[in-house]
């Protein structure tokens, strides 16, 4: 009887352990499953690296080369000598005003390239639209100088003016006013200038 018990007792041992072995095997089982499928998958960090980049404000497609030109001595005379610069063009106009802005600014040192148009003078606006270029100066750019500076300045802008287009026709204004004699020589301009027109009438 009392082996019988023991038996019993061992049977009922036997069972617990197997049981609770059970229950932790289908517990880390069902823990393993269920994270699984709930964790993410880490992310590979090489990822980052061919993510597409953020548009950029500056495109190659927004920058230009526009000429501005100088004066520089030739033989006995002077000739118009263009100085590539790369400028932007985001809105449309930006690249001439920025030939301007350079143009009005001077040739800079190591060179010897000069420019008759004053330092003082200001670029008031540029506009290109259907073949023509308005131009409109300060008054400084009627200051100082005779015929041939005159018609040096007059040639760096109807030169600069054109760079985008050598078949345009340019309007220089004065504080918004048709620029028709220019200086105390009475340098009679006939508009709209023409690259053409300038090296018939205004040879330098």
């Amino acid at each position: 009887m009392k082996d019988q018990q023991g038996s019993n007792r061992i049977s009922s041992g036997v069972i617990a352990a197997v049981s609770a072995a059970v229950v932790a095997v289908g517990g880390g089982v069902a823990w393993f499953t269920s994270h699984s499928s709930n964790t993410p998958t880490p992310s590979n960090p090489s990822a980052r690296i061919v993510q597409p980049a953020q548009p950029s404000t500056k495109q190659p497609g927004n920058e230009q080369t526009a000429n501005v030109y100088w004066l520089t001595p030739k033989d006995k005379n002077i000739a118009l000598v263009p100085q590539p610069v790369k400028v932007a063009s985001v809105q449309p106009n930006q690249a001439l005003e920025a030939a301007f802005q350079s143009l009005l600014a001077g040739p800079k040192g190591g060179t010897d390239s000069t420019t008759t148009i004053p330092k003082a003078t200001k670029l008031l606006g540029v506009k290109a639209e259907n073949d023509e270029v308005h131009v409109n100066l300060s008054e400084d750019f009627t200051s100082g100088g005779g015929s041939t500076s005159m018609m040096g300045r007059v040639g760096q802008v109807v030169y600069t003016a054109t760079t985008l287009n050598p078949k345009a026709k340019v309007y220089i204004d004065v504080n918004g006013k048709p620029l028709d004699v220019l200086g105390g020589e009475g340098l009679e301009l006939q508009q709209p200038l023409t690259r053409e027109s300038f090296q018939k009438n205004y040879p330098l």
